[in-house]
C-alpha cells in the first residue's frame, strides 16, 4: 500500500526529525496566521496546531487520492505562565534571553495528526506534548553574539537544541524530538490510536516540497 505523509510545516527542522526517523514526508506550507484565542500555552499550541493542519487538509481535498497521513505542529515556550513563540524581531529576542538566562521553561508542542485512506474519509486527533527545559546563566556577550547569528529570530522561543543554542541548554526532562519541534513518541502513540502503525511511515517515498 502506498502511503502518503505529509509535513504541513516550513519548519526545516521538523522535516529533518521526520527524515532522520525514517519518514519522508511532502512539505506542505500553510499560508495561515499564527493567531490564537485559547488562555494557556498548552491550550495555544494545540489550537495553532489545528489549524494549520486543517488548512492544508482543506487543500487535500474531503477524499484524497491515496492513502494519507497528515501532521501539522506548533510549539512555544512557557516561562512563568508567559509563552513565547518566534520573537521575529532582535530587540524582543534579546529581552526573552535575557529572561531565559538561568530560568528553566515548559516547551510545548502541539500536535495535529490526520488519517484518510485512498477516498477518504478523514480522522484526526490533536495532543500536546511538553519538555522541561533548564537554561545555562548567559553572558551579555554571549547573548549579543547569539543573537548576531539571526538563529534565534524565526524560532519559538528564541533557542534552539539542535543548533548554535544547544550549549545553552544545561539541561531537559522529557522527549528531546520534542525541543525540535516534534514529539516522535507522541505522534506514534497518536497515530496507532488511528490505525496506523508507525513503521508503515518507514515507507514513505521521499517527499517533495512545495508551498501553499
Amino acid at each position: 500500500m502506498t502511503l502518503r505523509v505529509v509535513l504541513a510545516s516550513s519548519s526545516p527542522a521538523r522535516k529533518a526529525v521526520l527524515r532522520a526517523a525514517g519518514v519522508f514526508p511532502d512539505v506542505l506550507v500553510p499560508g495561515v496566521d499564527e493567531v490564537f484565542s485559547a488562555p494557556g500555552t498548552a491550550e495555544r499550541v494545540c489550537e495553532i496546531a489545528r489549524l494549520k493542519g486543517t488548512a492544508v487538509r482543506q487543500t487535500l481535498g474531503d477524499t484524497p487520492g491515496e492513502s494519507t497521513v497528515l501532521i501539522a505542529a506548533d510549539t512555544m515556550l512557557d516561562i512563568g505562565g508567559i509563552s513565547y513563540g518566534k520573537p521575529h524581531d532582535v530587540d524582543v529576542a534579546r529581552e526573552r534571553l535575557h529572561a531565559m538566562s538561568g530560568a528553566t521553561g515548559v516547551l510545548y508542542t502541539g500536535h495535529y495528526v490526520a488519517v484518510a485512506p485512498a477516498g477518504g474519509p478523514w480522522q484526526d486527533l490533536v495532543d500536546v506534548a511538553a519538555t522541561t527545559v533548564r537554561f545555562a546563566t548567559m553572558t551579555d556577550d554571549e547573548i549579543e553574539a547569539y543573537l548576531g547569528t539571526g538563529e534565534p529570530l524565526e524560532v519559538a522561543g528564541s533557542f534552539t537544541i539542535d543548533g548554535l543554542g544547544g550549549p545553552f541548554v544545561a539541561g531537559i526532562e522529557g522527549d528531546p524530538s520534542n525541543v525540535v519541534g516534534l514529539s516522535l513518541p507522541l505522534l506514534r502513540l497518536m497515530l496507532a490510536k488511528l490505525g496506523v502503525p508507525w513503521t508503515s511511515l518507514w515507507h514513505s517515498a521521499k517527499g517533495s516540497y512545495s508551498e501553499i
